[in-house]
């Protein structure tokens, strides 16, 4: 990457920059390769944050079916993370998983089901045979405490594994249905929309070397961490991240050291090497150490983060278009990589970041707003529909990771926090999934690689060219829902 001029003297923010447009022989955005360039394996250069409010299974299977990874937190007990990573393996790597219930469940019972999927249906299984579906419609107004086999719909369409997504978006178009349960036999596999059907021939999933879906999981760098680490491994995933607010002490370079230690007997007893990722830090010496003290990526960001006050609070941190961009040619000098960890709002600062090194962007808060991040979805007053978010550092995730402290302990820990502890993510009625949001995202990269005359994203962060802009000319480039 190169600046239009000279840079500045101060570090820049993303929304301090902008990309100037290259000769290009990219001729088509779907010609463009994005891959990350992070070594992780995935096919789209998106991570899901390790953040208790946003990353779990459904979150996980469904980014691990369009090219990204979710990292499991370091909060979460370690045999419910390996029950997780069991699922998510077990998952099909095209069809989405199907939600279901007996035929005499209660309408009620349906109905708490449906906002856990972003396909809106809950399919009737009767050992293991569909035999209806009920959504919002067949549940409008029905006494909850009646029975689904009663308000089901059974105009199904049922398709076979090896039908065509092509094939499948034409059969639901021509009887105007939204869903198509996959059957292996009479028994339900999967489930597949039309959306899911376009999405299927646009992405490619990240999977293992086994063709299973990838997850990750992080670990702290206090306790136990070498047995944590060497139960994660055992439990499948597919990378590992040392996880902690200050990337660059003592504590971390003991506990990377550590974990590295561990993977590399875990790699010797199964001839599989998993990558480890650490952080998170904003400079080029904190980048050198950490991969000297064994990580293959380096998280790279302080107090950017939609739920951190870190900066607010303590001073410290770094405008993330710079940090970014200092850490990852450092990283480039000794052969890591790194991952730009929040700060991200519009597919814009995705690109930015990658345009500046980033093996791939890690997202947080931007996802907890979906039907996919963890929490239960709820409304407020004016029926609007949300998840609740909360920063990692915050009293409420630091009451989590003190549970096995006693009452004094943790409420001593509780006195000192960095980040917001609850927080409204409304769902956007138009992107209510997180695949809508990928798709948005993936979108305006391929668009910009293309700009940039880029056909894969180490091209991208070679020919990207940059310029410095005032406040004024950032609002001049936000398009207006109405008239001025």
């Amino acid at each position: 990457m190169r600046f239009l001029s000279d840079p500045p003297g101060y570090d820049l923010t993303y929304s301090d920059v902008f990309m100037v447009p290259s000769r290009s022989s990219v001729t088509s955005r779907l010609d463009v390769d994005l891959t990350s360039t992070d070594g992780i394996g995935t096919t789209l250069p998106l991570v899901v944050a390790n953040m208790t409010a946003v990353s779990g299974r459904r979150m996980a299977e469904t980014v691990a079916r369009r090219g990204g990874v979710a990292i499991i937190p370091q909060d979460i007990p370690t045999d419910v993370v390996a029950g997780t990573v069991a699922k998510v393996k077990a998952s099909h790597t095209v069809f989405d998983t199907p939600i279901s219930v007996a035929p005499h469940d209660t309408v009620g019972s349906a109905v708490s089901l449906l906002t856990k999927r972003a396909h809106g249906a809950v399919v009737v299984v009767d050992d293991g045979r569909p035999v209806g579906l009920v959504g919002d419609i067949e549940t409008a107004g029905v006494d909850r405490f009646a029975q689904v086999h009663e308000v089901m719909t059974d105009d199904l369409v049922i398709v076979a594994p090896d039908t065509p997504p092509e094939k499948i978006f034409e059969i639901l178009t021509g009887q105007h249905l939204s869903l198509a349960l996959v059957c292996d036999g009479d028994q339900l596999l999967g489930v597949m929309t039309r959306k899911h059907a376009l999405r299927s021939t646009l992405y490619q999933p990240a999977v293992d070397p086994d063709g299973q879906l990838m997850v990750g999981a992080a670990v702290g760098i206090n306790g136990d961490v070498a047995g944590r680490a060497e139960a994660l491994l055992a439990a499948g995933i597919d990378v590992l991240v040392v996880d902690t607010a200050h990337g660059h002490q003592d504590r971390m370079i003991t506990a990377l050291r550590s974990v590295t230690e561990v993977r590399g007997r875990f790699a010797d007893r199964t001839g599989r090497r998993v990558p480890v990722a650490a952080g998170n830090v904003v400079s080029a010496d904190g980048v050198r150490e950490l991969a000297d003290a064994g990580a293959d990526v380096i998280k790279v960001g302080v107090g950017p983060g939609a739920m951190c006050t870190t900066r607010m609070m303590t001073g410290v941190g770094r405008p993330q278009f710079s940090a970014v961009l200092e850490c990852a040619q450092a990283a480039r000098e000794v052969g890591v990589s790194t991952w730009a960890d929040g700060g991200v709002r519009y597919p814009r600062d995705v690109a930015l970041a990658l345009a500046a090194g980033a093996g791939s962007v890690m997202i947080g808060s931007w996802f907890a707003g979906t039907y996919e991040s963890t929490g239960n979805l709820m409304t407020d007053a004016e029926g609007r529909a949300y998840k609740e978010s909360f920063g990692m550092a915050s009293a409420r995730a630091v009451k989590m990771r003190t549970r096995d402290a006693s009452g004094f302990e943790r409420a001593r820990a509780g006195l000192f926090e960095e980040g917001i502890s609850s927080s409204r993510m409304y769902l956007d009625p138009e992107r209510p999934s997180v695949e809508d949001l990928i798709d948005q995202i993936i979108s305006g990269v391929r668009s910009s690689c293309t700009y940039a005359g880029a056909a894969n994203l180490t091209e991208f962060a070679e020919r990207a060219q940059v310029g410095v802009q005032s406040s004024s000319g950032y609002e001049e480039g936000r398009p207006l829902p109405a008239g001025w």
